[in-house]
């Protein structure tokens, strides 16, 4: 779906280890000074889906083929970005082409890396980032909602869902809240939020960098950050930025026995990457057979159609139907076959509704 996740924060709090990491590379130069990142870097991620090997067994597949997110390393930000502070037009500029931002808030202490603001304090840290969103944000309504409100009292019925929509965004902005916190009353109030590519619209993740002794279990800085995420109704999740850049490096064999030896189930990243797959609202569906077991991505609502496309453009256009069986019984019965014996591999039409861990077979026009 070419869906991106941008990774954000201040100067020197890990975004660009974190990156690294996540794409198992040295794309994004990591060094202590602001700005060390410039022009954004890109990498795709497989996102984790335990699910996949096992209906691969049973489909008897040749190869596995995870879906994918993009994590895009934006600059550092500073205080006054909205006022083009450091690189504050590039970093605004770079976030707008996301559809989610993983915030990375720096919760340890090092005194070999320093902070922009010389001190460890992640909540101060979120809110100066928030506020510069914020004030964007706030710059950029306040010259179109006047215009707006203007032409919808005159009766202009095309400008009145994005003078109501928009205009409820700018109130919530200038009592400090962000703009996602805004409610569509209909689709078109919906389209017209989506885009006005507001900063403060996207989904956040707040990702809580922590020293080693506190990988497992969390520290009070991040405790604090979990609180917080809760209240704005955000992710969180923590991670250790430089044991993962470690953890990269190694084999899958090394990496199993080093998580052991931290107390971990699963890497950070793989916590990382769930999220975020998460905080966009997707749901997964797969496609199984000799050759390979695919996932594939929808957004949460997604029709067969839809999902059809998502596969292959012809196949949407072509769709006849959708042969359905859930990931419980395909497991439970054996694999295609034996559900459609038993009666739980059923016949959708194009509107059917995609459900996280579908199974599914598009039949189409030549």
């Amino acid at each position: 779906m070419g869906l991106r996740v941008g990774i954000v924060g201040l100067p020197n709090v890990g975004k660009s280890t974190l990156f690294n990491a996540l794409t198992e590379t040295a794309a994004a130069q990591a060094a202590n000074y602001p700005f060390c990142t410039i022009e954004p870097n890109v990498g795709q991620v497989d996102v984790p889906d335990p699910r996949l090997a096992t209906i691969a067994a049973i489909a008897g597949s040749a190869r596995i083929v995870p879906t994918q997110l993009s994590f895009v390393d934006i600059a550092g930000l500073v205080r006054g970005a909205a006022q083009g502070e450091g690189l504050g037009n590039r970093f605004l500029a770079h976030i707008r082409e996301v559809d989610a931002i993983a915030h990375v808030l720096r919760c340890f202490e090092s005194p070999d890396v320093t902070h922009v603001e010389g001190r460890v304090d992640p909540l101060a840290d979120a809110a100066t980032v928030n506020t510069e969103l914020m004030l964007a944000d706030l710059e950029s309504l306040e010259r179109r909602v006047p215009a707006l409100l203007k032409k919808a009292r005159a009766g202009d019925r095309l400008a009145q869902p994005a003078a109501r929509i928009l205009g409820e965004a700018l109130e919530l902005l200038q009592a400090g809240r962000p703009a996602r916190e805004a409610k569509p009353r209909d689709a078109e109030e919906a389209r017209v939020l989506k885009t006005a590519q507001l900063l403060t619209t996207r989904p956040v993740l707040y990702v809580c960098n922590v020293d080693e002794a506190a990988a497992a279990t969390g520290n009070a800085w991040s405790q604090a950050v979990a609180r917080m995420a809760e209240r704005e109704g955000a992710g969180a999740v923590v991670v250790s930025a430089e044991i993962e850049s470690q953890i990269a490096r190694l084999s899958p064999s090394e990496r199993s026995a080093f998580l052991a030896e931290l107390g971990l189930q699963e890497t950070g990243l793989a916590r990382v990457v769930q999220a975020a797959h998460a905080l966009l609202d997707l749901v997964t569906f797969f496609t199984a057979g000799p050759k390979e077991t695919r996932a594939w991505t929808v957004r949460r609502g997604a029709t067969a159609g839809e999902a059809a496309g998502v596969i292959h453009s012809d196949f949407e256009a072509r769709f006849i139907r959708a042969e359905v069986v859930s990931f419980a019984d395909y497991v439970a019965l054996g694999g295609e076959a034996r559900a459609r014996e038993a009666g739980r591999l059923r016949a959708e039409g194009r509107g059917y509704v995609v459900k996280d861990g579908d199974i599914l077979h598009i039949l189409h026009g030549a």
